[in-house]
């Protein structure tokens, strides 16, 4: 049985480098600090259509958008339960997007997995002659688009452009650890459904899901005898249309967080945080080539996540708590038992620049002796 751990006050403040939670700036973090106020007042109104208009100005996208106080992991379900009757095609590479199979057949939907090796990417071609051979036609086409487990990022805008071609079909994509660091077109490339969780690139404290919805998604829903109840597409997108709020009550000092960001992310524009964090990846990508490898297929790399095989049989882990202790920085080891020791990532998104990544590489270099 687990026993209390007590809270501490004295914490060493700690440089995050994961794929998640990552650096936050001060500000946005004193944000949350305003006084309480209730979320049927007009200043929450104020709030939250400011943040919902601001991630549609951000994204530039015309398709309506759900800001939840919630993990992404809330919008696997909906848009599994709101567009998927019967049966989904889902393209695995890795732990999330097995995990997205997994909890589409956990709410009793028939999974069709297109699967590949870790470290692999999703192929469109592969996408369409799934399509093309299946008995049944799929209600949706789901694929994670940044492989955290491997650091594989698959390209979601050539699939969509083949699902487009399946009017019936549906293509909802998982965002959760490159929105908002990774440029996507979400209406060119026929994504009906796309989400994240602001913890990742969008550089916010964790607790709120961010999902992108088109009229098409959305007049399917209404078609639905049942869907989901919290991440409904009507009862969110219909409450904001009626109240500019949220339909339940909602995390106001996020939110509030969110607010300040989504500023800093507008000056900076979506292109151009799609060209920083391009730097990031490439800078990361080349030290991990110099010295180790990398695990994701060739020409698949992640812009915000970079998994390194350990080419050299360093003890990750010991590796991780030297970095840790002597230079207040934090990476991540390889994922679950699988990669534990195999690999270990470097999470180069949110507000973190190419010097910041080499203070951890040099860091990295210094303990394991490279």
């Amino acid at each position: 049985m687990t026993k209390k751990q007590e809270y501490k006050d004295n914490y060493p403040e700690k440089k995050l480098y994961l794929p998640g939670p990552t650096h936050v700036r001060d500000d946005v973090i004193e944000a949350m600090c305003e006084p309480m106020f209730g979320h049927r007042m007009d200043r929450m109104t104020d709030l939250y259509t400011t943040i919902v208009e601001d991630t549609k100005e951000f994204l530039g996208t015309s398709n309506d958008v759900i800001v939840l106080s919630a993990s992404g992991t809330e919008f696997w379900e909906a848009s599994t339960l709101n567009l998927v009757e019967d049966t989904a095609l889902c393209a695995t590479n890795g732990s999330f997007s097995e995990r997205q199979a997994n909890v589409a057949e956990r709410l009793g939907k028939n999974v069709d997995r297109l699967e590949y090796d870790w470290g692999q990417a999703v192929k469109p071609e592969d996408i369409r002659e799934a399509l093309e051979s299946s008995d049944n036609e799929y209600d949706a086409v789901m694929v994670v688009m940044n492989e955290t487990s491997t650091g594989v990022r698959n390209p979601i805008e050539e699939i969509g452009d083949v699902v487009a071609e399946y009017p019936n079909t549906f293509f909802i994509v998982d965002a959760i650890s490159a929105l908002g660091g990774d440029y996507v077109d979400i209406e060119k490339h026929n994504i009906d459904v796309i989400f994240t969780s602001v913890q990742k690139a969008f550089a916010m404290p964790p607790g709120l899901a961010v999902c992108v919805v088109n009229d098409a998604a959305y007049e399917r829903e209404l078609e639905r005898d049942s869907a989901s109840w919290y991440g409904g597409f009507q009862r969110t997108i219909d409450y904001y249309d009626r109240k500019g709020q949220t339909h339940s009550t909602p995390a106001i000092p996020l939110m509030l967080a969110y607010r300040k960001q989504m500023k800093y992310m507008l000056e900076e524009t979506h292109k151009g945080r799609d060209q920083r964090h391009r730097e990031m990846a490439e800078y990361t990508r080349e030290w991990a080539r110099e010295h180790f490898d990398l695990f994701a297929e060739d020409g698949y790399e992640s812009q915000t996540v970079t998994c390194v095989e350990n080419t050299q049989g360093i003890d990750v882990a010991a590796t991780i708590e030297a970095v840790s202790e002597e230079y207040d920085m934090v990476f991540s080891n390889g994922y679950g038992s699988t990669l534990g020791e195999k690999t270990f990532r470097i999470g180069h998104m949110g507000e973190h620049t190419v010097e910041s990544i080499k203070e951890l590489t040099d860091a990295i270099e210094d303990i394991a002796d490279l």
